[in-house]
């Protein structure tokens, strides 16, 4: 009759093979420090990252440096206001730290273009879509107003039909900068493998 093992032994016997790789591990833990060295960056409690990058050694520089890498480059996206320009441009700083900054410099100077110029032509664009739309909208506000007898102003963004307009116009705009920004996101990835 065969010998009934139980559950413990199974288990034990399953992961008799399995061994800690403390190396994969502490590059992990690297990696995962790197990227909380990025977000304190952004956040502007850290002022050098080559400091903190220097602190490291070997291969353990090179996950730390991955790490920080991976937060600052997903920052890169297209700004819905000034304060997120400002945060692009401090991740672009900080890729020139990684990268090298005459390596990075070109690439950084063109980031900053695009973004810049994103923001400033899609605040120009959303007046533009309010002033083509301000027809249609008075129409609504005389209606409602004969309807209800008094007068009511509507905030544009309340009105679905403006939403959607708005958005199939800002959607275009969108589509050229980003086909443009993810070309650069590229680039910057290809000079990071590189070093």
């Amino acid at each position: 009759m065969g010998k009934i093992r139980s559950a413990l032994e199974i288990a034990l016997e399953r992961t008799e093979s399995v061994k800690s790789d403390k190396g994969s591990i502490g590059l992990f833990a690297a990696k995962q420090r790197g990227k909380k060295i990025a977000a304190d960056y952004m956040d502007g409690e850290l002022k050098s990252l080559e400091e903190e990058i220097n602190k490291a050694s070997g291969e353990e520089k090179a996950n730390l440096k991955q790490g920080i890498f991976d937060i600052l480059v997903s920052r890169i996206t297209l700004p819905n206001s000034k304060e997120e320009v400002k945060q692009i441009e401090s991740a672009g700083r900080g890729l020139a730290v990684l990268i090298g900054a005459k390596r990075f410099g070109e690439i950084g100077r063109h980031l900053v273009q695009i973004v810049s110029r994103f923001f400033d032509e899609s605040e120009q664009y959303e007046e533009a879509i309010k002033q083509q739309y301000a027809p249609k909208l008075r129409q609504k506000e005389e209606e409602i107003a004969r309807r209800l007898g008094q007068n009511i102003k509507l905030d544009p963004f309340q009105d679905p039909e403006f939403v959607a307009f708005y958005n199939q116009h800002m959607n275009s705009l969108k589509e050229g900068y980003q086909a443009g920004l993810d070309e650069l996101k590229e680039e910057v990835q290809r000079l990071f493998q590189e070093t």
